[in-house]
């Protein structure tokens, strides 16, 4: 399994175009083989900026490669360069190779 993150620092007052463009996207994930799920997270607001992470789950690190060359990232991706007043800086990319993965009985139990 492999998580893919990017951390983006959202200039104050921007927060609700940033979350209406993630919401309101087409991400083309789930057409792409390894896709497990994704996750996009609000975290601390700070002086400048609101801090955001996407978190996406793969099956492996090479499905993940397949899709950053993909036609459908380019289509997801597509007019990125017309938000960045948005952004402080670029997105911080980080990569994780899971060594350990530990599922909750209970949640299985309650599904």
């Amino acid at each position: 399994m492999f998580i893919a993150m990017n951390r983006f620092k959202v200039v104050k007052g921007e927060e609700k175009a940033f979350e209406d463009l993630w919401l309101n996207r087409e991400s083309h994930l789930d057409t792409v083989p390894g896709f497990v799920e994704f996750h996009m997270l609000k975290g601390p607001e700070r002086d400048d900026h609101t801090l955001y992470s996407s978190h996406t789950v793969w099956s492996d690190r090479d499905s993940f490669g397949a899709w950053t060359t993909s036609q459908q990232f380019r289509s997801a991706h597509g007019g990125a360069g017309s938000t960045r007043q948005m952004y402080l800086g670029h997105p911080d990319f980080e990569g994780f190779d899971v060594i350990q993965t530990i599922e909750s009985t209970k949640r299985a139990a309650a599904e």
